[in-house]
């Protein structure tokens, strides 16, 4: 243990970080399902349980599944997360302990396993390896175990290590030193300090681009060194993750590598910092040892695919290799898209569309819209219809399945989906008409900001869709 600088306050950190995004996880699911995935949604639960089982993607929803039932779950997860967060999980007895973390991965494993496109982002699977690692982290009054904090190190390594083998394999740009030039005006779904990001000095981004690959490709194996060497990799990561907060949002991705590396300082580092008191703690009992015993090895045997991944040529960028969404193999922007583009709904109460109809745009929470308005900073909570929207703009082929569902709920002002909206431009009458079109979207340079107070240009591209109305309502 003080070889790898394993501590209590590692630990403590690293459970209430997981439970706060437990917590955010939870909620996010609450507010969004129904019009996402409730019975009446877009793409509907019981629709997916009737082509699927148990073994394909575990789930308590096989059993039984109503609306009201899924909200039940995840409001339960909820405050599960909740009390853990207050620091009474920690309390209890450790048999107790494990027993709320399990379920707290077990509900959100239900959760994820029917979402569907919705639930497809790789920080799901990273939330559900790192929540089933939390059940065998112990107690207050357990000594941490050093194979599960370690096992945390080796999940982390992965993580970054990934995700710099895929930008390195990837984009020219990230080889080339410029992928920056790009990125904070394309990644999908920008912050309120994007903008200045992105009009950085040029060498700065090369900088930044430089600085990634020495934090995702070589600092990573140094987590496995003596203390203090693993406390400095962790702080080089964590300020780094902190950098990525600042400069966009991207859910709870970034907050779970910091949770993870904060389980890596040690007492003598967090000590100076926290006001926490570090109480006694004695080993586990037999039984705890062989289950953390047990984790150590089905950790490592899982470990295989990972690694053959990680290793290979066609390295895939985020995928699970079990249903459990156990051990998974994770990277981020493999490849950098140049231009922006958005899809922008218009509504009209016109009878019939002519050259003089006049259109109302929908505003979206999260993703670009009107170029006035700035974007805001949401993660760690998650925008799933905003990131959606994001892919479809980038190929049409993402909205197949949910698009249309989408267009005639707002066309029906479906109450459930417009809560999913920043503004709903028909409050009280529905549209008769809806369309779709395709802009490109450019962040103004600082002259332009300072005489308009515009963040965005923005340029027509096409017409994505048609208008439509419910009864000449088509697939687009």
């Amino acid at each position: 243990m003080d070889w790898f600088g394993v501590g209590y306050l590692g630990r403590w950190l690293f459970t209430e970080g997981l439970a706060v995004i437990y917590l955010v996880a939870f909620v996010a699911a609450v507010l969004q399902f129904r019009p996402l995935l409730g019975s009446d949604g877009m793409l509907p639960i019981p629709r997916f349980l009737a082509a699927s089982s148990f073994r394909r993607s575990p789930s308590i929803f096989h059993w039984h599944y109503t609306d009201r039932f899924y909200a039940g779950v995840a409001w339960a997860g909820a405050a599960l997360a909740a009390v853990t967060v207050a620091g009474l999980t920690a309390r209890l007895p450790l048999p107790l302990c494990m027993l709320v973390w399990l379920a707290m991965w077990a509900l959100y494993l239900s959760i994820v396993n029917v979402g569907q496109l919705w639930y497809g982002f790789g920080w799901e699977s990273l939330l559900l390896e790192t929540g089933f690692l939390a059940v065998f982290v112990g107690n207050a009054s357990v000594a941490p175990p050093v194979a599960v904090m370690l096992l945390l190190r080796w999940l982390l390594l992965r993580l970054e290590f990934g995700a710099g083998l895929i930008k390195i394999r990837g984009d020219p740009c990230w080889r080339q030193l410029t992928c920056l030039y790009y990125h904070h005006e394309t990644q999908p779904m920008p912050g309120p300090l994007s903008w200045y990001f992105h009009h950085l000095p040029r060498p700065l981004h090369r900088v930044e681009a430089a600085g990634n690959h020495v934090t995702q490709l070589v600092v990573p194996f140094l987590l496995f060194a003596p203390q203090p060497v693993a406390a400095g990799a962790a702080t080089v990561m964590i300020v780094t993750q902190l950098w990525l907060v600042a400069s966009g949002n991207f859910s709870w991705l970034n907050w779970l590598a910091i949770v993870l590396a904060c389980s890596v300082l040690p007492d003598s580092v967090l000590g100076r910092v926290l006001p926490v008191a570090v109480p006694d703690t004695e080993p586990g009992p037999l039984w705890f040892a062989i289950a953390v015993a047990a984790l150590t090895v089905g950790v490592l045997v899982l470990s295989w695919w990972p690694v053959r991944n990680m290793l290979g040529h066609n390295q895939l960028m985020n995928a699970s290799f079990n249903h459990w969404h156990l051990v998974n193999t994770y990277g981020a922007f493999g490849s950098v898209t140049r231009v922006r583009t958005e899809i922008v709904l218009e509504g009209t109460r016109d009878e019939i569309v002519t050259t003089a109809t006049e259109w109302l745009e929908y505003e979206f929470k999260g993703k670009p819209g009107a170029p006035d308005r700035r974007p805001r900073q949401y993660a760690p909570y998650h925008l799933r219809l905003d990131w959606l929207m994001w892919f479809a703009a980038i190929s049409p082929g993402y909205g197949d399945r949910w698009f249309g569902g989408f267009v005639r709920r707002l066309l029906e002002n479906d109450r459930d989906t417009l809560k999913l909206l920043r503004r709903n431009p028909f409050p009280d009458i529905p549209p008769r008409w809806v369309r779709a079109k395709l802009y490109e979207y450019r962040y103004t340079d600082r002259r332009t900001r300072r005489a308009t107070g515009r963040w965005w240009d923005r340029e027509l591209l096409s017409v994505c869709m048609r208008p439509v109305s419910l009864a000449r309502f088509g697939r687009w």
